[in-house]
């Protein structure tokens, strides 16, 4: 008999799992014995003759489980990172399986009533604050998934949700299938015209990954496309390749995503409904910082009216950049970042071409790390040999300033087939001291090209942001300091969780950390002071059509959330009426249009919350004042507080009693503005 590896215990360094081992054969057997076991313990816990206590209800509910987590992390890390076809079809297959043991475990009638039993008497509890949070969620999270409805309501309540697992997998397969399955070879000199060296070369290995050696290949993903659109003078390969990026999830066939769309919305406004919401953006929003659609939209409205009035002004721009070329046709969305990287060059004498030689990979996460060092004091070593899903996978321990083991991060840098798209932050295994001290085990997961072998890879500023993002996320998971998985890491508020992100972003824009980093890939030489300073001096070039692009993705994702009876909604026709109502510019599409937008479709995550970039935003941009206050980026007090009520508090405290605690007042929008460009 063969033992599985999922199942065993993992004897691997740091409890890695043990990739060398795992097949993807071996996830179906471990998922129906890991639900098989939780269920086991959570009908144990439901059915003890006990009182109701925080130790036998509360605290056991957060021992359960403990190996489906371990067998459900590994396996959705795999099949977002690195896929194939068996562990898709598993996925589909364990979706809906998965949902319905989760809503046989929420709407436990026994189980919640323990649980609802110790929410009536808490002030009587004694309990520390820590505790109280998690009863809090505890409560709060059987609520909302229905525990409190009747006998049919919660048979709905568990038909939709097995249903809208099973939606959000298709959809999510049928992007990955759709960009896996798109490559534009560039044959001749005319196809490659206007294409600097870096691009050509990450082409090249691009076509070598593909079996098209000595060709060149440019690919869906963002890291390929996007300084195609910027560099490529053959403006009929620009269009193609934008109309299929663009078009990913509707094309016509099995991958097509706009009936799943359609069905997802009406089903989860159906849930809404019958959670005593109007509609699923009042009940999603409900449990954030924003609370209510309209402070949503008062938010993104701030900030829309300015960007577009700036993203028309760069457009007229654009057009006479064009017309001095002799090109006078209309600016189009494939056009727009071509002519962008030309008025750049103009006003700022900078082009992308220049600054990337100077943006190592290999720097860039180097600089990441020494900021997190002199800011935290935690410090950053590279393991070999440790088991990897991926050969591209690099394993680092992290060490606190004491010199003890804080975790392990890894790093998944370049793009492949078999990874979605996108750049995200996860973990193998989540900070608690329930069971003695665990320590995390992040992920950091990116699409960026590669350099040809032996080569050094090289960024874009935008990818550099990227890393340093992600790798913000990462530190909020790696400093975590709380005793209970429900409140570890990254589970705070979906708008809170960007502040940690996108605050850290800060640090690359600082000359102390680009002049000490970015160097170039063959002289070694530091970035020239001069073109640092027009670096930072173009820092809000072309912030219009940006923040225009990423405000429309989060008008257009909380609209389709404010339906209360989406019925058989035509996806098109409704992107196109809600964009003429805002008064989308023609040149500029979505970030992110509705047929592949993962953020919202692809599970529940950020539906009905991509704006919570925008809300972090808000918080970030005024988090970082003060440093510049206290005259030192890498101030000592000030980054303590950081860690001690940003990065390490997890979801234990208030978000907004918690940034308080470190700035001393509520955010500002004016920070916000002021950093895009749109105030003085």
């Amino acid at each position: 008999m063969t033992t599985n590896p999922v199942l065993t215990e993992w004897t691997t360094p740091f409890e890695l799992p043990p990739f060398d081992k795992i097949e993807p054969g071996h996830f179906e057997e471990a998922f129906d014995t890991a639900m098989a076991e939780a269920r086991r313990e959570s009908d144990a816990i439901a059915g003890q003759d006990a009182t109701p206590s925080f130790e036998n209800t509360i605290a056991a509910l957060e021992k359960s489980g403990e190996q489906l987590t371990r067998v459900a992390r590994t396996f959705y890390n795999l099949t977002s990172a690195h896929t194939n076809e068996t562990l898709q079809k598993v996925e589909r297959d364990v979706a809906p399986k998965l949902a319905k043991h989760s809503s046989d475990m929420l709407l436990n009638e026994q189980l919640y009533d323990r649980v609802a039993a110790l929410w009536e008497t808490r002030d009587s509890l004694g309990l520390s604050e820590e505790n109280a949070k998690v009863l809090e969620r505890y409560h709060k999270m059987f609520q909302r998934a229905g525990a409190g409805l009747d006998g049919p309501g919660k048979v709905r309540m568990a038909e939709i949700s097995q249903r809208l697992a099973t939606l959000g997998t298709r959809f999510s397969q049928n992007i990955l299938k759709d960009e896996s399955d798109y490559q534009l070879v560039l044959e001749t000199a005319e196809d490659r015209a206007g294409l600097p060296d870096f691009l050509l070369t990450a082409a090249a290995e691009a076509a070598r990954e593909r079996g098209l050696e000595g060709k060149h290949v440019i690919t869906l993903s963002r890291s390929s496309i996007e300084p195609f659109l910027q560099f490529s003078t053959n403006r009929r390969l620009r269009e193609e390749a934008f109309g299929a990026w663009s078009s990913r999830g509707e094309l016509a066939g099995d991958t097509n995503n706009e009936d799943i769309i359609a069905e997802t919305l009406a089903l989860r406004a159906e849930k809404a409904r019958l959670l005593g919401f109007d509609n699923f953006a009042q009940y999603k929003l409900d449990d954030t910082m924003a609370k209510t659609p309209a402070n949503v939209r008062e938010l993104l409205t701030k900030v829309w009216e300015p960007a577009v009035a700036q993203a028309r002004e760069e457009q007229e721009k654009l057009a006479a950049m064009a017309a001095n070329v002799g090109e006078n046709h209309a600016i189009e969305a494939w056009d727009w970042r071509f002519y962008a990287e030309k008025v750049r060059k103009a006003e700022h004498d900078l082009d992308e071409a220049e600054l990337k030689p100077y943006l190592q990979l290999e720097n860039m996460i180097e600089a990441a790390f020494d900021t997190a060092t002199r800011l935290f004091g935690v410090t950053f070593r590279e393991l070999d040999g440790m088991p990897v899903y991926h050969p591209d996978v690099r394993v680092y321990e992290v060490l606190g300033q004491d010199g003890k083991h804080v975790g392990l991060f890894l790093g998944d840098y370049f793009a492949r087939s078999s990874k979605r798209s996108g750049a995200w932050m996860t973990a193998f295994r989540s900070q608690h001291k329930l069971d003695g001290d665990v320590t995390p085990i992040i992920v950091n997961v990116m699409n960026f090209s590669k350099g040809a072998p032996g080569e050094a890879t090289l960024l874009t500023f935008d990818d550099a942001r990227t890393l340093f993002h992600e790798f913000g996320h990462g530190l909020h998971g790696l400093l975590s300091n709380v005793t209970y998985p429900m409140i570890s890491g990254t589970s705070v508020a979906r708008d809170f969780v960007e502040l940690p992100s996108q605050l850290y972003e800060h640090w690359l824009s600082e000359p102390d950390v680009l002049s000490r980093f970015a160097t170039h890939y063959k002289t070694g030489e530091t970035m020239p002071p001069a073109l640092l300073e027009k670096l930072l001096a173009a820092a809000n070039f072309n912030q219009g059509f940006a923040t225009v692009e990423y405000t429309a993705s989060a008008l257009m994702d909380l609209e389709l959330h404010l339906l209360e009876e989406p019925g058989d909604l035509d996806i098109r026709s409704f992107e196109q009426t809600e964009l003429a109502k805002i008064g989308m510019p023609d040149a500029i599409t979505m970030r992110h249009r509705i047929p592949h937008f993962q953020h919202v479709f692809s599970g529940d995550g950020y539906s009905a919350g991509y704006y919570s970039y925008m809300w972090s935003e808000v918080m970030d941009a005024d988090a970082f004042g003060a440093f510049e206050e206290a005259g030192d980026i890498f101030h000592p007090e000030t980054a303590e507080r950081l860690r001690a009520h940003i990065y390490s508090a997890g979801g234990l405290p208030d978000p907004e009693e918690t940034y308080r605690a470190f700035r001393g007042r509520p955010p500002k929008i004016d920070a916000l503005l002021k950093k895009r460009g749109f105030a003085a």
